[in-house]
């Protein structure tokens, strides 16, 4: 089997730095341009202060960390996947609206997992406050 050259570049530290400018570039475009990131990161700080009153332990506040992320995750792959569907699919299509929805679906299943680590970690803690 032959081998193909994929022509790699070398290393280099300046290329590496313009690939987080574009990153952070992808995270400016989901808060700019999608109200529900805004509510995600809402819930996000109401969730980090509701662990720092209650005194969560480190490993809950390692699943409110990564519950936290999988719905900003979640919705940035969707943000994505919408612009895409946009430029490739202008005119209405239905695999083009059930590509969105099922990606819509990914962040509203993410935000369900959220909202059960969230009730696991601080139903309990609120309980025994009162």
């Amino acid at each position: 089997m032959e081998e193909k050259n994929l022509d790699k570049k070398s290393f280099s530290i300046i290329a590496r730095a313009r690939s987080f400018i574009h990153a952070f570039r992808g995270v400016g475009v989901v808060i700019k341009t999608q109200h529900n990131a805004w509510v995600h990161m809402f819930f996000a700080v109401v969730t980090v202060v509701l662990g720092y009153v209650l005194e969560i332990s480190s490993i809950e506040w390692i699943l409110i960390v990564f519950a936290i992320g999988f719905v900003l995750v979640a919705e940035a792959f969707n943000t994505a996947i919408e612009i895409d569907i946009d430029l490739t699919s202008p005119e209405y299509h239905p695999y083009a609206k059930a590509t969105k929805n099922v990606a819509a679906g990914a962040v509203l299943i993410s935000v369900i997992v959220s909202v059960v680590v969230g009730l696991i970690v601080f139903v309990p803690k609120i309980i025994a406050f009162y």
